[in-house]
């Protein structure tokens, strides 16, 4: 039985001949349609499509030096942490013509050493990265790459180009400061997975600790994040910690599975247990009671990056006057969080 010969993708010459013009005017038209007539580039959009020609962006890239390609790097596609960051990027660079090409790191150096591999390797006019903590080997690829390298979602000591971020150690301070200034004294703190930031939101917890005399009460494990890790970290804390009245997540969902823990065991929220989470997602303030939490500005962090790449790559190819750039965090109390029983402060303190 014969086999039918594959099918070979169209070529620019494929098109020229199609459209009964030249390599360099078939070129000329998909690059700048503006530049020939509507009846050329209308022969030429017909060939194009009779063909199914997809332009060789490599090629097209080399010869320019423009791919319209951004590189980003987080470290999970299925925590909605990342979900207003990728949609902010979408939002301001899709528009302007870019391609945005998504690498997951797994949270792993040696993983997001690759991704960065990866990427460099696709041409990117420039790259995104959500963490500020790579191997050696990473920093000298992103140093190496020649394009705008902005790294987000922390503030790093020593940033590689341009960094915007949140101090994470400062806001994991606040959050547990203002669960002990209620007056809870037994205040635990779960954390997952065991990355920087959530190490940085630990080490905050501990100053907070320190600060009133308490001893700190960890439960981490080196997982992704999710709601059933929540409610076994804080079953496993309870039962070590019956006398525990407060409880500060590393992540809204832990939180929330804290919040389901409790309501499975009885334990009434916030009269028997406070429960504060870290992000401030959508369903923080739709849980039931709803969770206070510490807000931070993932969309308006991955908005400003965007634009700082627009104006380096199609502006003034300026950097912005400062590199490093802290939109700082917010404390949002809600209806999970009140001084604990027999406290003085109890019934002073209403929910905003």
């Amino acid at each position: 039985m014969l086999r039918k010969p594959r099918l070979g993708r169209a070529t620019l010459n494929d098109v020229a001949a199609r459209a009964e013009v030249s390599a360099v005017t078939v070129s000329r038209a998909l690059r700048n349609p503006d530049a020939v007539s509507p009846r050329l580039r209308a022969r030429v959009e017909a060939a194009v499509h009779e063909l199914a020609y997809v332009p060789n962006q490599l090629a097209s890239a080399l010869a320019s030096l423009r791919t319209g390609r951004i590189g980003v790097i987080v470290p999970s596609l299925t925590n909605n942490v990342f979900d207003d960051y990728l949609r902010a990027l979408h939002d301001v660079l899709v528009p302007r013509g870019f391609q945005i090409l998504v690498l997951n790191s797994n949270y792993l150096p040696g993983r997001e050493e690759k991704a960065i591999a990866a990427t460099i390797g696709q041409f990117p006019e420039a790259i995104i990265l959500a963490g500020i903590e790579h191997t050696r080997q990473a920093r000298r690829l992103l140093r190496q790459a020649d394009v705008p390298i902005v790294e987000t979602m922390e503030l790093a000591r020593a940033p590689i180009d341009v960094n915007i971020g949140l101090s994470h150690a400062e806001a994991g301070y606040a959050a547990a400061r203002y669960l002990f200034e209620l007056g809870h004294r037994k205040v635990g703190h779960l954390m997952a997975p065991r990355d920087s930031r959530a190490r940085k939101r630990a080490d905050g917890y501990a100053r907070a600790a320190s600060e009133f005399g308490a001893e700190p009460i960890i439960a981490a494990i080196d997982e992704p994040s999710s709601v059933a890790i929540g409610g076994s970290l804080f079953a496993e804390t309870i039962v070590r910690e019956p006398e525990m009245t407060a409880v500060f997540c590393g992540n809204d969902n832990l939180a929330l599975g804290a919040l389901f823990e409790c309501q499975r065991r009885g334990v009434e929220v916030p009269r028997d247990m406070s429960i504060m989470g870290f992000n401030d997602l959508e369903f923080a303030v739709c849980a039931h009671p709803s969770l206070s939490t510490v807000a931070t500005p993932r969309y308006e962090m991955a908005k400003r990056a965007a634009e700082i790449i627009l104006e380096i790559t199609r502006g003034s190819g300026e950097r912005p006057e400062h590199s490093q750039i802290d939109l700082g965090f917010r404390v949002v109390v809600r209806e999970s969080t009140c001084p604990p029983r027999g406290s003085a402060k109890r019934g002073g303190l209403s929910a905003r």
